[in-house]
C-alpha cells in the first residue's frame, strides 16, 4: 500500500502530525501485504518499489511546530505523489484563513497571510481509499519588534455635525501611504464618495466632497494589523467603527457687520452679536470646524505665543475651531456694547455671556447649547488669510480635487 509521508521544509522529522487516519487504512490491509512490508516472502520486491515510488510527502509552510513563524508571507500546503483533498488553517481565536487549491489540487495557498502573534492549527486530508490521511499541524507567528496605531475622531457611536471628517492620526510616521490608505476605507450610508488627504506623514483625513448629508450613517474600517507603515513598524488594528451625521448647522461669522447667522436645515434659528480678533489679532477667516467643547475653560495667553497678555480660568461656553487655539467662546469680561460694535479680541470669537456658564439667557449660553462637535463655522471679513487646512479639522477650505490630489492611492 501507498503510507502518506510528511515532511517539514527544513527535512527534520515532524513531530506533532496526527496519523489516525493512517493507522485506520493499516487495519484493512491484508496480513500478507503487511508482511511483505517486512520484508517476508509474502510480497515481491517490485510491490515494495511500486509502493516507495508513490508515497505522498506533505510540505506545511510554516513548519510544524514553528514558534516564530513568519507572518508577511502566506501559508502554504503542499503534496508530492498525491493530491489534497481538503485544508483548514484555524487561529486560536478562532478566525480561519481562507485558501484555494491548484489546479492539480497539490498545493493549497492561503488568501491572506496570517496575522501577527497567533497560533495556527493546520488540518488536511491528502490521498484516496486506502491512502487517505487526517493531518494536524501547527504552528505560532511571531508578533512584531515595533507598531504603530490609529486614533480615530470622531469617536464610536458618536453624533457630529455636517462638518466632521473622519481623521486618523498614527503613533508613528508613516512611509507608506499607499499601504495604509489601502487599509483604511470609510463608507457613507447614503452613499457617497469618500476620498482620504495626508497632512504630512502622520495624519490622515477623510471627507466627501461637500458636507455629508444630515442624517448619514458613516462607518471607518481599520484593517491596519500588520501593514508595515515603515520599515519593521507594523499596524495592529482590526475594527470597524460607527458615527452618525445629525441636522446640519452652519453659522457664519461676518466680521464686518461684526454678526454670527446660524442657520439649521436650511433655516435661521439665531444672529447673534459678536467680538472678533483686533486688527493687530485678525481671525482666521474660512471654513473651520467645531473640534471640541468645554462649559468652561482655563486660556492662558502664553500657550499660543503671546506672552502674558491674558490669563483667564473660567472662559464659559468655548468650542474650539483651531488647533492653534482659535475658539467661539462667551465672554463676560466685555462690556455689552462691545458685541456687534468693536473686534477686540486676540484672535477668537466672543458672545456675551456670564460668569459661572449658568446663565441661560446670555447669547454665549444659547449658542453652546445649539451647537455640537462637527458644526460648521464660517468666518468671513476678518482681514486675516484662510487657515491651514491642518490646524483643526478644517480640510474643506481644499478644493475638491486638491484634496484628492492628497491622497496615495
Amino acid at each position: 500500500m501507498a503510507v502518506p509521508h510528511i515532511s517539514n521544509p527544513s527535512e527534520q522529522p515532524p513531530q506533532r502530525w496526527s496519523r489516525r487516519g493512517v493507522l485506520a487504512a493499516l487495519g484493512v490491509v491484508p496480513t500478507a501485504v503487511l508482511t511483505g512490508c517486512g520484508g517476508s516472502t509474502g510480497a515481491s520486491e517490485g510491490a515494495r518499489t511500486t509502493a516507495s515510488a508513490h508515497r505522498p510527502t506533505i510540505t506545511l509552510t510554516p513548519a510544524d511546530g514553528t514558534t516564530k513563524a513568519d507572518f508577511t508571507s502566506p501559508v502554504e500546503v503542499a503534496v508530492t505523489d498525491g493530491t489534497l483533498a481538503s485544508v483548514k488553517v484555524t487561529g486560536k481565536d478562532g478566525s480561519t484563513l481562507e485558501g484555494a487549491f491548484n489546479d492539480a489540487r497539490t498545493r493549497w495557498t492561503s488568501a491572506r497571510n496570517p496575522y501577527s502573534g497567533t497560533e495556527y492549527t493546520v488540518t488536511a486530508t491528502t490521498g484516496q481509499g486506502a491512502a487517505a490521511a487526517d493531518i494536524t499541524a501547527s504552528f505560532t507567528t511571531r508578533s512584531p519588534s515595533e507598531t504603530f496605531v490609529g486614533y480615530f475622531t470622531p469617536e464610536a457611536g458618536s453624533t457630529s455635525g455636517v462638518g466632521m471628517p473622519v481623521s486618523v492620526s498614527f503613533t508613528h510616521a508613516v512611509a507608506d501611504k499607499a499601504a495604509v490608505e489601502q487599509a483604511i476605507k470609510v463608507t457613507a450610508e447614503p452613499a457617497v464618495e469618500v476620498v482620504g488627504h495626508w497632512f504630512g506623514d502622520t495624519r490622515l483625513d477623510f471627507r466627501p466632497q461637500t458636507y455629508w448629508a444630515a442624517g448619514t450613517t458613516v462607518t471607518l474600517s481599520l484593517r491596519l494589523k500588520d501593514v508595515e507603515g515603515s520599515e519593521g513598524i507594523y499596524g495592529t488594528q482590526s475594527k470597524d467603527v460607527t458615527f452618525h451625521i445629525g441636522r446640519e448647522q452652519i453659522s457664519t461669522v461676518d466680521l464686518a457687520t461684526k454678526r454670527m447667522t446660524v442657520v439649521r436645515d436650511g433655516g435661521t434659528i439665531a444672529d447673534y452679536p459678536v467680538s472678533g480678533g483686533d486688527p493687530d489679532h485678525a481671525t482666521w477667516s474660512g471654513i473651520m470646524v467645531i473640534s471640541e467643547r468645554f462649559k468652561q475653560t482655563r486660556m492662558e495667553s502664553s500657550t499660543v505665543g503671546l506672552g502674558d497678555e491674558y490669563d483667564i480660568s473660567d472662559v464659559p461656553h468655548a468650542q474650539r475651531l483651531t488647533t492653534s487655539g482659535t475658539f467661539v467662546h462667551g465672554n463676560y469680561w466685555a462690556s455689552t456694547s462691545v458685541f456687534g460694535n468693536q473686534n477686540t479680541s486676540h484672535g477668537c470669537v466672543g458672545l456675551h455671556d456670564a460668569k459661572g456658564a449658568s446663565d441661560a439667557s446670555v447669547d454665549g449660553y444659547r449658542f453652546y447649547e445649539s451647537s455640537m462637535l462637527g458644526d460648521v463655522v464660517v468666518v468671513r471679513n476678518s482681514g486675516e488669510e484662510t487657515v491651514d487646512p491642518a490646524n483643526g479639522l478644517n480640510g474643506w477650505n481644499l478644493p475638491w480635487a486638491t484634496w484628492k490630489a492628497g491622497s496615495a492611492l
